[in-house]
């Protein structure tokens, strides 16, 4: 048999009450002699039949004695056999694009639309099944947050601090955050498995982001669209002082207003193999069955094998000893079948 191993052999300690168990159990024997000696004289005892079997309380003691052994030894958990298993884990290169402009700060989305994505993309990434994640925020500029990662949390972490402080440009260059993802996020030599999940209300200011989603699609990367924001009325911007009162962003001594640019977004997902472009507006959107319906579906490719080496626990084993020897105590007595104490008038008398 292959070497033992023991995952929890701290437990093995406890082996150390044994010499105290057959202690008791020795000072036990030692007092019922010496009751008996003191009820019965020492050369009255052989002419009398005792009720109790010596031999059997022996073997009773020894059978408890190797069940809590076994008892032990099952709680120290011992294994052996060792298998090696390769785990093998596949999935997608998922990027998350959120724009953080501040027209992304409109209330036509409550609480505004920069929170809700935020909101939307935290529950997608519960739902994810090997996919490794990477976030990129942009307004005037791009900035990687997370590259790509299996580690949700990290992830988690860095969407949570995310807001309209999170790049050091105003304005909003999509175009330059798909060419920023494509460079320094995705790797060149593989032309699938890529998608972007871009989040934003499509003002964009000259950067060209049609002919950037045109680059992508070259590159294999599908682009997944989602425009927030009222497409016809638009709505204003808000800003918060620091006495927490409220006003509106102006240009030029009018109120800006931001809408949705549904066109060029639907232009921009078009442009890329498999494509789509969801137009929430100002409802709601589950981005969680998003990615069940079209990114857990798509074809994957492998991203981490590992060797597991594991040992077969054989706790139980030990355990099922430990119930047998201790159903055969249950059923061993230490009683005689005949011979009682009250023979002893009889025999004195003969």
């Amino acid at each position: 048999m292959e070497s033992i191993r023991f995952f929890n052999i701290e437990m093995l300690h406890l082996l150390w009450l044994m010499p105290l168990l057959i202690s008791l159990f020795w000072y036990g024997a030692v007092k019922r002699k010496q009751q008996l000696a003191a009820f019965i004289r020492p050369e009255i005892q052989p002419k009398i039949r005792i009720s109790s079997h010596p031999l059997n309380r022996t073997w009773k003691a020894v059978l408890l004695l190797a069940a809590v052994a076994l008892i032990v030894t099952a709680l120290s958990r011992p294994a052996w056999n060792l298998k090696e298993t390769t785990v093998k884990r596949a999935g997608r290169d998922l990027v998350f694009l959120l724009d953080v402009s501040r027209s992304m700060l409109a209330r036509d989305l409550k609480p505004n639309r920069l929170e809700r994505a935020k909101l939307a993309i935290s529950d997608c990434v519960t739902r994810l099944q090997g996919d490794r994640v990477a976030l990129v925020a942009f307004a005037g500029a791009a900035v990687v947050r997370c590259p790509l990662t299996l580690d949700y949390g990290f992830f988690q972490m860095m969407l949570d601090s995310l807001g309209t402080e999170s790049t050091n440009r105003g304005g909003t260059m999509i175009g330059d955050a798909i060419r920023t993802t494509l460079d320094q996020v995705f790797d060149n030599q593989e032309k699938q498995f890529k998608d972007i999940i871009l989040i934003t209300d499509g003002e964009d200011h000259d950067s060209f982001p049609v002919q950037a989603a045109e680059t992508a699609g070259k590159q294999g990367v599908r682009l997944l669209v989602i425009g927030l924001g009222d497409e016809k009325e638009g709505e204003r911007i808000p800003l918060v002082d620091e006495k927490g009162q409220t006003s509106f962003l102006t240009y030029q001594g009018q109120e800006v207003w931001t809408r949705l640019d549904a066109a060029t977004l639907r232009q921009m997902a078009l442009a890329t193999p498999g494509g789509k472009y969801l137009p929430v507006a100002t409802g709601s959107i589950d981005l969680g069955d998003v990615y069940m319906d079209l990114v857990a579906t798509a074809e994957k490719k492998e991203l981490e094998t590992r060797t597991i080496k594991q040992y077969e626990e054989k706790f139980q084993i030990f355990l099922g000893l430990a119930l047998l020897l201790l159903i055969v105590e249950a059923l061993l007595t230490d009683r005689k079948e005949n011979g009682n104490i009250s023979d002893l008038g009889y025999r004195i008398s003969k």
